[in-house]
């Protein structure tokens, strides 16, 4: 049976990718920039996030940044990961003086300084995508993974290698079609490229299997927007706020659909919670992925 740490990266790859030696990289691990997994011989397996976090270490290093200030800097980076959605279309950069994340409209920044940064994770993941696509070699005899086996590995392949990764989802529902993370995750990547009719189902199943869940409830009611059935869409945001009252993008698209139906007052209302809830970081939600 494979083990779930043996999908990632090995340091000669991401010292390959990034440009950095073997022991820049453990030097990085024991600072405590990141933490990788370990395999099953103790070797470092680097997940793709954490080649993003790498790329900014390695950058605030070169700018000679003090390293209690770099551990400071990604652990906020980290936690601020869209960690619903995909890293690919997320942007590091540095503006005015501060570090700013862009992703799907939304803009922020994790932490104040002057920090020299400005990478597309696009990028990254394009040069990733021909080490992503060994990962499936690695995995084994595709007869020995499990469900959730299959699962880790679309997750670890969204952002370098989709097609993959939508494989892989697809490939663990067939060993267990009640696989909700599977059924979440495969429906927003059927969603993003192929419409929302097809992500309707698995967004359902997911709900099928795990009932009350609020990801997979947000998610079909932004698949309903998309096919203009705004009433429905409606009741699946009100479902994912009961479910979760901080849920911000809910409110964001009960605002607009409000503002379609000419709802204004309430429009604003809605809008009014979002910004409390998520500050300066506005722009039109994406979809959500089930995260590890």
């Amino acid at each position: 049976m494979a083990t779930l740490s043996r999908f990632g990266y090995t340091s000669g790859e991401v010292a390959r990718l990034l440009g950095l030696s073997a022991r820049q990289i453990r030097s990085y691990v024991h600072a405590g920039f990141i933490s990788p997994r370990r395999g099953p011989r103790r070797e470092f397996c680097f997940s793709f996030q954490d080649l993003v976090v790498l790329r900014a270490a390695r950058d605030l290093v070169a700018q000679r940044v003090p390293s209690r200030r770099v551990r400071r800097v990604l652990r906020e980076l980290r936690d601020q990961l869209p960690r619903g959605r995909s890293l690919a279309a997320m942007r590091v950069s540095g503006e005015g003086g501060q570090i700013v994340v862009r992703s799907e409209g939304e803009a922020w920044n994790p932490e104040s300084g002057q920090l020299l940064l400005d990478f597309e994770v696009a990028e990254l993941a394009e040069q990733a995508a021909p080490l992503a696509t060994r990962l499936v070699e690695r995995a084994g005899d595709p007869a020995d993974l499990s469900a959730e086996d299959w699962y880790e590995l679309g997750f670890e392949l969204e952002a370098s290698a989709p097609e993959e990764a939508r494989d892989a989802y697809s490939r663990g529902l067939d060993l267990d079609p009640q696989h909700a993370d599977a059924h979440l995750n495969l429906g927003r990547l059927i969603h993003e490229k192929d419409g929302a009719a097809q992500a309707e189902g698995h967004y359902r199943a997911a709900l099928e299997a795990r009932p009350g869940d609020a990801v997979a409830t947000f998610n079909l009611g932004v698949a309903l927007q998309d096919r203009g059935l705004l009433r429905q869409a409606l009741s699946a945001y009100r479902q994912a706020v009961d479910l979760d009252g901080e849920f911000a993008d809910a409110y964001y698209n009960m605002a607009a659909i409000h503002e379609e139906l000419g709802n204004v007052a309430v429009a604003i209302q809605n809008l009014k919670t979002y910004i409390r809830l998520k500050g300066l970081r506005l722009g039109r939600p994406g979809l959500y992925r089930r995260p590890r």
